[in-house]
């Protein structure tokens, strides 16, 4: 695959709204999951989940990376300050900060969702896209960037991979941090 990793800018919409198309990605979630409150979530429906990740891109900076391939967007993963996913820092979560204070620190990044065109799967992209976010983090500022993963899935098409395999994450250095939910580690990597 010919990949150019790109930070999600509002002249990339297109390409990230084709990659989602008319189901939203995962149910319609428009990778708002971690960004909206359970009540305002239960309430949203598939367009106005759109809207506010647009709203969103178009606000900036960028709230992710694209992987294009010949201009086609192949995945997608969402980075950036944990406070702009602050639904990723609830206490009740395995993803919820090791220090409080992280939640709202502006160099403490996060890396939570993943999505990866069918076809595209199982050829890497992940990897490709935290190798990316890992050195777009540094450019932003980033002190480290933390990741909430699975250990295990049956394939790699799978939807619960929408937070990555820790094995992507334990191959580009992330050291685990702590396992509140079983096969779910909290992981980190300092930059």
């Amino acid at each position: 695959m010919n990949i150019e990793i790109h930070a999600l800018t509002p002249d990339f919409w297109p390409q990230f709204e084709d990659l989602f198309g008319k189901q939203g990605a995962c149910y319609g979630c428009w990778c708002t999951h971690f960004r909206l409150p359970p009540a305002v979530r239960r309430a949203s429906n598939r367009q106005s989940n759109k809207d506010h990740i647009r709203e969103r891109i178009e606000a900036g900076p960028p709230p992710g990376l694209l992987a294009v391939e010949d201009g086609t967007a192949q995945g997608w993963m969402q980075i950036g300050p944990r406070v702009d996913v602050p639904e990723w820092n609830n206490k009740g979560r395995g993803s919820a900060p090791v220090d409080p204070s992280d939640a709202d620190d502006p160099g403490v990044w996060a890396i939570s969702c993943f999505f990866i065109r069918v076809k595209a799967r199982g050829q890497g992209l992940t990897h490709r896209l935290v190798s990316g976010g890992i050195d777009f983090a540094r450019k932003s500022g980033a002190r480290q960037i933390e990741a909430c993963p699975i250990d295990l899935s049956r394939d790699s098409r799978s939807l619960g991979l929408f937070v990555g395999s820790s094995r992507v994450f334990e191959q580009a250095g992330f050291e685990r941090l702590v396992e509140r939910k079983a096969g779910r580690p909290l992981m980190r990597l300092v930059l």
